[in-house]
């Protein structure tokens, strides 16, 4: 429970003294710029928003203007910021002191009490992996119907008490680290939800903000009414209209423009983020600020919105950051909660509280400081330098806590269990009761506690009064946590939308151009149409197309909407705004950029064609065109916004988009609609879209009539008019022109008379999209997630996976943190997991005989006098790395340390020779002499990202490493031995056939390193950040197996490691410190108990390190790393003068004479890769299939997919006649099938693009094998799996539609559309996504691309019609798919008109039907359906679909083997030019010219 309302209470604050650290100080030239901005606001006139409605969402710029400020001490200028350190606790002490003299609400806090406090998960932590095969397993169906009526549980966490009060900070520590649940387990009505803060370990931001633009939106949502902001100005005298001041107002308080200026100012001071406050966020593929800048950009806003209880998980381990925290919990009074990994003892000293989790139960919960004493008490003891976080998590891990010498009188605790009955039983259990009692009594269920505090928060609020009107209403609720309005914070949502958009100019001006080259390309295709008969058709086809490809460019916006969700959930639970009013702001944004969009798009489309050149007509065309684009937006937005993940919601977003476009009654009109299906075109937009373009365009038009019959030789002269009749529906006999509203009543069964009444309809349409998307978005607020679930392969005995099982029919066990380690949703291996698969002392006994088995190690990697320049975006160069120089002997475990961009993974990846920009200058040898050849396949190289296959198993994630990395020679069996060894090794047995997907960060990172070992890298094994995100023991875990390799099996290991702790650091047996700029500061031994390293500092003039303190820490803090540190002298000059320098280079020279006695290191390949070709394909093949066949989403989604759609269309078209309109619905049931490759080809994109991203952030650099064995797998393993859609496809729609059941039609239908179709969607899908560089670019172009076949197969617009597009139809493929699908299933039969088909017509005088039609039959073709009648004779066009298909679409019979082999050779095209795209655009990292560009810079570098 959280107790709600309180008041500052300044009688307890001596009850629990703070611990407050010494301020640090800061960047000067920062605090000089803050000097300035707040001495800027002490002089700037004040104005109220509030009143005037003229707030701004304003971002701070750095301020050049100075101010003299002198006078009132209720100025901030007066607060220290003079000559000298900026001093954040005086800073808050004053802002706080003038807030509470000149605000007229009263401060409050709140304070967290729980009692037997029990969290329950559903499901289990471990099992199967879901397999194709699974899906249609009856036994799998029954388990899941049992699961439904019977879930699994567990508890999470049960059993925790206690209290946090304002003012007091806890930190939670636990080797399986605080389930997620338990930080968000506080009872707190909505309305004072802003008041408990949470800030997730995952920094999701708008990419495309910028750090200040970011801050400065989450102050402004947060600041509260003028009437409870402190002054920041001069005192001044205000008074209201009668001479005094105004009740319930703060005349002096600042503007909000000026609080927020302040209050990002001062987050950027304070977290060291001014040198990129006009710097992108950034993500994964917009570049931006770095992973720790980013982290402060999360903190920074969490701090903008005010918590009163704040809840931090996996924050930063920067002391900064702690140090901020201590000073704003102690001066205004918060209630901090805070889980951080591997933090120092520095840091741990200023909580106040710390809950030790073991297991799910509360092992520990009282004061920090006797929390180490208590567990030594209880019969454990810490190791050397180990600081109390470490040891107190220590303790919960079987296998890392030491039990004291001297064994305690009472029995030692070592279950979950058995530790929490111990606490319940301490005296230090009773002290935290009675605090609880304590608490309980002075602050729950107070009333007037509770009046002030809700008297506080609606003081905050703009609409809310001041506390004379909040005394006479006593009773009025607080019913809204947000301190704007919903006007105010649409304004500011509008404005940070605006900066969205323009910080992603790039895709807003390729929208735009996307529009104007497709108006451009129709307005060509369909140029001038004349006013004809002829062209009834066409004009439908182009009306069609402009609203159809309005709604599918919308489609787009589907992943971006999810990619922001987690970003509007975290901000809206922050109460900085209302989820709806994001949609409505970008629903307001995006109109009129849409309405300049259209604009250009219609004004080019429209004149080009020559649509009906009015006034009235082109305004209404371009109404209906505006107002469904925006009703289709809204439509797709609706659902995204009822998803919660993308996927279903771009599968019913395509499934939509083909009904809607077959019920539009373009491609089949109303009247020939089935009745069962009818209805849908009654619920389409887009139907009502379409009728109204086309009684707009057609209302005044009387269209020449382009063929009239009978005509031709033998009638010339001889007839009349009247004797003579049009072949368009809806002419009249004897009538040379047909009229337009005729024509589409009698095809369409449209009426002029509705257009009104349909944009009436659509804007309800829109109205109700718009109005769904606001609710969805505001109710649906959250993601799905992944069940946190280890999964192991089907068949799998694994002792793990049946503890698991019985954990959960027992209903204990412990979930890991799901997603706390990484952005996966995974679960950890526990412990007591661990201790039943045999992963603890024994497992460890057994690894440790795996390692000494390895082959031992004795050559020396060294490198001299390395540099490395990079050039940059404005035609200047950087160097990241400058005389860097050392060696990693066999044995030997290197730290290579240093701050942020210091240029540690850029000195790995150069020593590794994994750049490929820029120039490296200096020498690397082995043994004193050159690389070998193959020197990256003789390395390991394991990354900071854990790049896997998240299908496979570790088993045979490491069996595919050592079949591409060892010899081809090497039999079988020795690799699978050696697998089995390194899994040994690793500790990794009890889940070697776990899927590595799912696996926690932990067993990930030795799955990584495990897959390096297995390849017998023979001279060193480098890795970048192992211990990054995981948790102490975890960490210790990695390091502890690293010292094992270093010390049995002789590996030369350099390790990239970022602020390790004493424990940890003391692993290492040598140190390579680089500070900013790639310069070295220190190289070589760290001693016992770091003496050698600390003594190197302390002699020459560093302050002297404490017994107790951190190594790593003092090393970094002493060369002035972190976001505001500085250093007070020069230490790269004091290295390159000192002795040890000299010592180094000595040594670097005696290795290198020694190793030249030897011969060189031999190149073990002797051809690119270990093994053959054929070898390679055949092994990724495996690899490609076993992926699909585990991943049953995909597959079945894929085929789930042609079976909609070839039902859909079947019953559509259902049992289509031969009648003129049944021959055309076959056509466009062709039209339709074809159209279904978009999705499915943007769909076989995303594993593409995930398969050769993998490839080249670990398997290429690793030599493992070629990229033309890759590309050819992925051919290989897709092909199959899109036939078997295309062959389902095919079963459900021949028939349906009513085709010819003969062998011959029906064979080559299904080959051509069964077989050879899916190989084309197949490979042209890969050969964009070859020169994509990610899957969104993939999917656009693919669009793009697709909508030119829409375009030129011959169907919207007729061969003949086409013009001077017809190249394009000839290299169209789709012009052959079509021309052979139709020609082989419906050429060669007869056409029956229908009644409403025939054309009818009066002979003359004394002549039959036949007498006087027949010349021109023989002619023309066709047939009479009475040839004897005398009068109104009954003219059918076309007799044979052979002359329908000719005339109209130049489709011949004969011409489909022709057409299918022309069909193959597009196949065999998209195979080369996947091939090509990949090499031109990843292997030589880009396309030609920036390939030769990048030559001619390396040149350029070389001369200088």
């Amino acid at each position: 429970m959280t107790s709600l309302p309180t008041e500052p209470d300044s009688g307890n604050s001596d009850q629990h003294p703070p611990s407050t650290p010494k301020p640090a100080f800061f960047d000067p030239q920062a605090i000089s710029d803050l000097r300035k901005t707040v001495s800027r606001m002490s002089e700037h006139p004040q104005h109220d928003e509030e009143q005037t409605g003229q707030d701004e969402l304003a971002v701070p710029r750095s301020r050049t203007r100075t101010s003299s400020v002198s006078g009132s001490d209720l100025t901030l200028t007066n607060v220290n910021l003079d000559v000298g350190p900026f001093d954040f606790e005086k800073f808050l002490q004053s802002l706080i002191k003038r807030l509470d003299k000149s605000a007229h609400i009263k401060r409050r806090e709140l304070g967290v009490l729980f009692k037997d406090l029990r969290v329950v998960g559903l499901g289990a932590s471990m099992s199967y992996q879901p397999t194709l095969a699974s899906q249609f397993s009856p036994s799998n169906f029954l388990n899941t119907i049992h699961k439904l009526r019977h879930p699994p549980t567990r508890d999470l966490i049960s059993g925790f008490e206690g209290v946090v009060r304002p003012g007091e900070m806890l930190r939670t520590l636990a080797y399986d680290s605080l389930p997620s649940s338990s930080s968000s387990s506080l009872a707190i009505p909505s309305a004072y939800k802003a008041d408990v803060l949470y800030c997730p370990e995952e920094d999701l931001h708008f990419p495309t903000l910028t750090v200040a633009e970011t801050l400065a939106f989450a102050a402004y949502t947060r600041t509260p009414a003028r009437k409870s902001r402190p002054d920041i100005s001069h005192a001044k005298t205000s008074a209201g209209k009668h001479g005094g001041p105004i009740p319930g107002k703060n005349e002096d308080a600042a503007s909000r423009e000026e609080c927020v200026d302040l209050m990002v100012e001062v987050l950027l001071t304070v977290f060291g983020l001014r040198g990129v406050r006009d710097t992108k966020v950034g993500d994964a593929w917009v570049r931006g600020v770095s992973g720790g800048q980013k982290k402060r950009v999360s903190i920074c806003e969490a701090l903008a919105s005010r918590g009163r209880v704040c809840c931090w998980d996996n924050a930063s381990t920067a002391l900064e950051f702690v140090q901020a925290l201590r000073i704003a919990t102690d001066i205004a009074r918060m209630t901090t909660v805070v889980s951080i990994y591997q933090a120092g003892e520095s840091l741990y000293d200023l909580f106040d509280k710390v809950c030790v989790i073991y297991e799910g139960k509360m092992a520990y919960y009282g004061p920090a400081n006797q929390a180490r004493q208590y567990f030594i008490d209880m019969g454990y003891e810490p190791a050397n330098r180990q600081t109390t976080a470490d040891f107190l998590v220590a303790v919960t891990d079987p296998s890392g806590r030491i039990p004291r010498s001297i064994p305690p009188k009472h029995p030692l605790p070592r279950s979950a269990a058995e530790f929490a009955a111990y606490y319940l039983a301490a005296p230090v259990s009773a002290t935290n009761r009675a605090d609880m009692d304590e608490y309980e009594a002075s602050y729950v269920g107070k009333e007037e506690r509770e009046r002030t505090y809700r008297d506080s928060v609606l003081g905050e609020h703009v609409r809310g009064h001041g506390p004379s009107v909040l005394s006479a209403k006593k009773e009025r609720k607080v019913g809204s946590p947000f301190v704007i309005s919903v006007p105010m914070m649409a304004r500011a949502l509008m404005k940070r939308r605006v900066m969205i958009m323009k910080g992603d100019a790039l895709t807003q001006v390729l929208n735009f151009l996307t529009f104007v080259v497709q108006a451009i390309i129709m307005g060509t295709v369909f140029f001038r149409l004349e006013n004809s008969t002829s062209k009834f058709y066409s004009r439908g086809g182009v009306l069609f197309f402009s609203i159809l490809f309005s709604a599918l460019t919308t489609m787009a916006e589907i992943p971006a909407l999810f990619s922001q969700r987690p970003i509007v959930l975290r901000q809206s639970t922050a109460a900085m705004y209302h989820p709806f009013v994001e949609a409505l702001a970008l629903t307001l944004v995006d109109a009129p950029i849409t309405f300049v969009t259209l604009i250009a798009f219609t004004v080019i489309l429209y004149f080009l064609v020559g649509l009906q050149e009015t006034p009235a007509q082109f305004f209404i065309f371009f109404l209906f065109v505006f107002t469904m684009t925006i009703t289709m937006k809204a439509w797709f937005r609706a659902l995204a916004a009822a998803f919660r993940s993308a996927a279903p919601a771009q599968t019913v977003a395509g499934m939509s988009i083909l009904v809607l476009t077959l019920y539009t009654g373009y491609t089949i009109p109303q009247p020939s609609m089935i009745g069962a299906l009818r209805w849908i075109t009654y619920i389409n937009p887009l139907k009502y879209g379409f009728e109204g373009l086309l009684v707009n365009e057609l209302h005044k038009v009387e269209a020449q009539c382009a063929t009239l019959i009978p005509q031709g030789p033998g009638y010339d002269g001889k007839i009349t008019l009247a004797n003579q009749v049009c072949t368009a529906l809806g002419s009249e006999p004897g009538q040379p022109l047909v009229s337009g509203n005729r024509y589409v009543q009698l095809s369409y069964g449209y009426s002029y008379s509705h257009l009104w009444r349909n944009f009436g309809i659509i804007c309800a349409f829109g109205a109700a999209f718009i109005t769904a998307y606001f609710l969805f978005t505001q109710f649906n607020t959250k993601s799905a997630g992944e069940t946190s679930v280890v999964l192991f392969k089907r068949g799998s005995k694994a002792t793990a996976l049946k503890q698991a099982s019985e954990d959960v029919k027992g209903g204990g066990g412990d979930e890991e943190k799901a997603h706390g380690h990484s952005s996966s949703s995974t679960v950890e291996p526990s412990p007591a997991l661990d201790r039943q698969a045999g992963v603890g002392v024994e497992g460890e006994k057994e690894g440790g005989e795996a390692v000494a088995a390895a082959p031992a190690m004795t050559d020396v990697f060294s490198w001299q006098h390395i540099e490395y320049t990079v050039p940059l975006a404005d035609g200047t160069h950087r160097r990241l790395l400058d005389d860097v120089s050392g060696f990693v002997a066999p044995g030997k475990l290197t730290a290579l340390m240093g701050e942020s961009g210091a240029g540690k993974t850029t000195l790995l990846n150069v020593l590794a020779e994994r750049t490929n920009v820029g120039v490296v200058r200096g020498d690397r040898f082995v043994n004193g002499q050159a690389l070998p050849d193959d020197f990256e396949a003789q390395t390991g190289y394991c990354q900071q990202l854990d790049s896997h296959l998240p299908t496979s198993t570790v088993r045979e994630a490491l069996l595919f490493s050592a079949k591409m990395r060892q010899p081809q020679s090497v039999p079988l069996a020795e690799k699978e031995a050696y697998v089995e060894k390194c899994l040994d090794m690793c500790g990794l047995t009890a889940y070697a056939d776990a899927v590595v997907g799912t696996l926690n960060v932990e067993y990930r990172k030795r799955t990584t390193i495990a897959v390096e070992l297995v390849a017998k890298p023979r001279l060193l094994l480098f890795l970048d950040e192992p211990t990054s995100g995981l948790d102490s023991q975890s960490a210790w875990a990695i390091v502890a197996f690293l010292r094992e390799l270093a010390d049995k099996a002789g590996q030369a290991i350099l390790c990239t490691i970022h602020q390790p702790s004493g424990e940890l650091f003391q692993v290492f047996d040598r140190l390579l410190l680089l500070r900013t700029g790639g310069q070295t500061v220190y190289f070589g031994d760290i001693g016992y108990n770091s003496s050698t390293m600390i003594q190197y500092f302390e002699r020459y003039g560093a302050r002297q390190c404490h017994s107790d303190e951190n190594p790593a820490e003092y090393i970094l803090q002493v060369i002035g790393a972190g976001a505001t540190a500085t250093a007070d002298r020069d230490w790269h000059a004091i290295w390159k003068e000192s002795g040890e320098a000299v010592h180094l280079q000595k040594e670097i020279d005696s290795i290198h004479e020694e190793g030249r006695r030897r011969p060189p290191v031999e190149t073990a390949l002797h051809s690119k890769y270990p093994t053959s070709w054929g070898y390679q394909v055949a092994t990724l093949l495996k690899r490609d299939f076993e992926a699909h066949w585990r991943d049953p989403t995909f597959v079945m989604s894929k085929i789930a997919l042609n079976i909609v759609a070839g039902l859909f269309i079947g019953f559509t078209f259902f049992k289509s006649k031969d009648t003129l309109q049944g021959t055309q619905n076959k056509l466009f049931s062709i039209f339709m099938a074809t159209v279904i490759s978009v999705p499915l080809a943007q769909q076989l994109q995303v594993p593409f693009i995930y398969m050769r991203d993998l490839y080249e952030v670990r398997e290429r650099p690793s030599r493992m094998y070629s990229w033309t064995a890759l590309v050819t797998s992925q051919i290989l393993a897709e092909a199959p799996w899109n036939m078997l859609g295309s062959s389902v496809f095919f079963l459900c729609w021949y028939w349906t539609v009513g085709y010819p059941s003969e062998a011959s039609r029906a064979g080559y239908t299904y080959l051509f559309l069964g077989v050879v179709f899916p190989l084309y969607y197949t490979t042209v899908g890969q050969a964009i996504a070859a020169m994509s560089p990610n899957v969104q670019i993939a999917a656009l172009l693919f669009s793009f691309l697709f909508s030119f076949v829409l375009i030129f197969n011959g169907v919207l617009q007729p061969f003949r019609q086409l013009g001077w597009w017809k190249w394009m139809y000839r290299v169209s493929p789709y012009s052959y798919l079509i021309e052979g699908l139709l020609g082989s299933v419906i050429g060669r039969q007869t056409i029956n008109c229908s009644e409403v088909e025939f054309v009818h017509l009066t002979p003359p005088s004394g002549s039959t039907c036949s007498q006087y039609l027949q010349p021109f039959i023989n002619v023309a073709g066709g047939y009479l359906q009475d040839a004897n009648a005398s009068s109104a004779c009954a003219y059918c066009p076309y007799s044979t679909t052979d002359q329908y298909l000719s005339q109209n679409f130049s489709i011949e019979y004969g011409h489909r083997w022709r057409d299918l082999g022309i069909f193959l050779a597009f196949v065999a095209f998209n195979i080369c030019a996947i091939y090509a795209f990949t090499y031109f655009f990843r292997i030589r990292s880009g396309n030609l010219v920036s390939s030769l560009k990048k030559r001619f810079e390396a040149r350029k570098l070389a001369r200088k």
